[in-house]
């Protein structure tokens, strides 16, 4: 398994020492900076209570739109980056769970593999492989180091462009001001070998802060081989306080993932509750570094910019033995070879202006400049685990995508309206040249605009409770695979199209007191045009609707008995989505599309007592569902419901004990279907361990 590189660590220790090296001058600027952080944390904790984004932050507007706010802290710790739990408040999203680290999250009825049609971001930076031409999320950052998840439904796609499924945004914490240094290190073991660290650093001297961390985690997988997985990542946040009251932030991360792949499972062998590994030399491994450079500054009380310029560097290689079928062993000697790298620069700047009389009205504009250029080599190895071979194919890819969006709410009162207005300008050009077998050199290079609109409208029933409707467009670009022909026999059309999507959404959500909130909507998505095969040509093969209903409610139990918080709080919460999804036209006509289960239910208690004792129970529930479009009786994938219970205790100033049950019950169940086979889910497994806090 890969480790961490020496260099890495270096580069990372020296910024340690550079950091805490700094002279504990100019105290002022520290206590205006921590006057700002402390103002900047309120409101993110009561957007936290609310559960939903307030109407305008920083350089965004939210009114008239369906957003989420995911609290990490107000839970007990999660271990492992276990997305059941961590999503465990939030409908429409479905987890597809697997072996590896890796995350797949469908939405309303989209295919989840690798969250492919929903937009990520990390601080508002996209974390995709390429989010235009190869948008598969394989990197996530720990969700130790995540303040909190932000989710954003219909309506993403004009800030951040092009995914239908929606944006979903991890924002990383911050170093903290009241203390020059900090330190935090936790460790846990568990089922299967299973060993995870986290382990950071911050702090706030003069002008400047700083956040640094150190994850691993490894485990030898519950399968019988090769599910074994090795993680390392590692970061650096600096955040330095100008005299204009603008903020300069640079962060650096590194990371590292190996993981087996044990392939999947025939029907007969997951019911005779097999857990046997059907290919035992397939691996996947990621190696990603990541720079960017933020300045952000709220000029006036009623302006706000900020800019990012990033670069990143992601390898993705894997090596998968060729032949078999589904839930077989291969059936060749050889594998297949695939190196992928994606070099990206970007620069995304938006600027927010309330203006008017009373400055009521607030409009909203960005624009990003992103270039990747991706070139991809395809070998032949000659045994099952070879790690090269002979050549087989060369691609060179390359998009230059620039975007630019304009909203603006107009206020009148409690009633707010919001139109916007989002142009996608963009440059493809992939070139693939087969070697063995030897055949002419496949192209495509298209260049084009996207108008994209949308309305968002919102009346404030109340201070804490309102009345949204929204209608955006969105797109599903032509990705690489889609773009040229991959195979000997293969055609792909002159003429293919992107997807297309308008969501419709029509909601109402309330606080209507300290212990109970509320957000229940009606939805519908249209997707049109959508690309797949017909024998052996890529094609504009169907549309479909996707509608439904999504609510979600949380009621704190003793505030409501008691009257007060001296048992502390027991939040139950319960969130679910009815969902309706069908194609109304092409091959799949009348069936429903992978991962749209009925429903899709959650519900679960978090007791806090003082921030001393946390406990989590949660429950996750699904419909039965299909995980192709055909509806293959192979694909089906059965109802279930699945148990999680966490904990944290305080047991000193500086320790606390943490500990969980994963599958609580011991449920026999899978998530995810791929064409090798059955992936089943791991049964009851359970974790042990302690963070050290100075």
């Amino acid at each position: 398994m890969k480790r961490l590189s020496s260099a890495r660590l270096v580069a990372v220790i020296s910024a340690v020492g550079m950091s805490l090296s700094i002279s504990a001058a100019a105290q002022d600027a520290l206590k205006t900076l921590d006057a700002m952080v402390v103002t900047a944390e309120s409101e993110s904790d009561e957007t936290n209570q609310q559960g939903w984004l307030p109407d305008v932050a920083g350089a965004a507007i939210f009114a008239g739109k369906k957003t989420a706010v995911i609290d990490l802290d107000a839970q007990a710790r999660i271990v492992g980056n276990n997305y059941r739990q961590a999503l465990s408040q939030t409908p429409g999203l479905l987890l597809a769970e697997e072996s590896s680290p890796l995350v797949s999250l469908g939405y309303r009825g989209l295919n989840p593999h690798r969250a492919q049609f929903t937009q990520m971001l990390r601080d508002g930076i996209p974390i995709h492989a390429d989010q235009f031409g190869y948008p598969e999320a394989y990197y996530t950052p720990p969700l130790d180091t995540v303040d909190r998840i932000e989710f954003l439904h219909g309506g993403a796609a004009l800030q951040h462009g092009p995914q239908p499924g929606g944006a979903l945004n991890y924002i990383t914490h911050r170093p903290r001001t009241d203390k020059p240094f900090s330190l935090r290190t936790q460790h846990v073991v568990g089922s299967d070998d299973l060993y995870s660290t986290f382990s950071s650093t911050d702090g706030t001297v003069g002008k400047l802060g700083y956040y640094l961390y150190f994850n691993h985690r490894e485990s030898e997988g519950f399968r019988s081989a090769n599910s074994d997985y090795d993680l390392n990542n590692g970061a650096i946040k600096l955040l330095y306080s100008l005299d204009n009251g603008g903020k300069i932030i640079l962060n650096a991360d590194t990371y590292e993932e190996n993981h087996g792949e044990p392939g999947g499972l025939s029907v007969a062998d997951f019911n005779s509750g097999s857990l046997k590994a059907t290919r035992l030399h397939d691996e996947l491994s990621l190696d990603r570094d990541s720079v960017s450079l933020t300045y952000e500054i709220e000029p006036t009380p009623d302006s706000f910019f900020t800019a990012s310029a990033w670069w990143t560097d992601y390898t993705r290689f894997s090596k998968r033995q060729q032949g078999g079928g589904f839930g077989t062993l291969p059936t060749k000697t050889t594998n297949q070879i695939e190196d992928q790298n994606f070099e990206t620069l970007g620069l995304d700047a938006r600027y927010r202006l309330n203006w008017g009389s009373q400055a009521q009205h607030t409009l909203s504009t960005g624009i990003q400049i992103y270039h990747v250029d991706s070139p991809r080599t395809d070998e032949v190895g000659s045994s099952p685990s070879a790690s090269s071979g002979r050549l087989a194919r060369v691609s060179d890819r390359e998009v230059l995508y620039l975007p630019v969006f304009v909203e603006n709410r107009f206020a009148f009162g409690k009633f707010s309206i919001t139109p916007g207005l989002r142009v996608e300008t963009f440059s493809q050009d992939v070139n693939t040249r087969f070697i063995d077998p030897a055949l002419a050199t496949r192209t495509r290079d298209e260049d084009g605009s996207i108008l994209l609109g949308g309305l968002g409208m919102e009346y404030e029933d109340t201070e804490n409770s309102a009345f949204y409707a929204n209608v955006s467009q969105g797109y599903r670009p032509v990705i690489f695979s889609e773009a040229v022909p991959t195979g000997g026999g293969q055609v792909v059309p002159d003429d293919l199209e992107e997807g297309k999507s308008i969501e419709y959404e029509l909601g109402y959500r309330t606080r209507a007191n300290e212990w109970l909130t509320l957000d229940a909507s009606a939805f519908l998505l249209s997707f049109k045009d959508q690309i797949g095969t017909l024998g052996n040509t890529t094609a504009n093969v169907g549309d479909s609707i996707h509608k439904g209903i999504d609510l979600s409610a949380s009621t704190d139990l003793l505030r409501d008995i008691a009257g007060t918080e001296q048992y502390g709080s027991l939040d139950w919460y319960v969130n679910g989505t009815l969902l309706d999804a069908e194609f109304t036209s092409g091959p799949s006509d009348g069936k429903t599309p992978q991962y749209a289960p009925d429903f899709i239910l959650r519900t679960g208690l978090n007791y806090n007592y003082q921030d001393k004792l946390k406990i989590t129970l949660g429950g996750t529930f699904l419909d039965d569902h299909f995980a192709n479009d055909s509806n293959d009786a192979p694909y089906a994938v059965p109802a279930y419901m699945v148990w999680d219970l966490t904990a944290e205790y305080k047991i000193h100033d500086n320790v606390r004990l943490i500990g969980g049950i994963n599958n609580l019950f011991d449920e026999s169940y899978f998530a995810r279907v791929r064409n090798d086979g059955i992936d089943p889910a791991n049964g009851r497994n359970c974790y042990i361990g302690a963070s050290f806090e100075f």
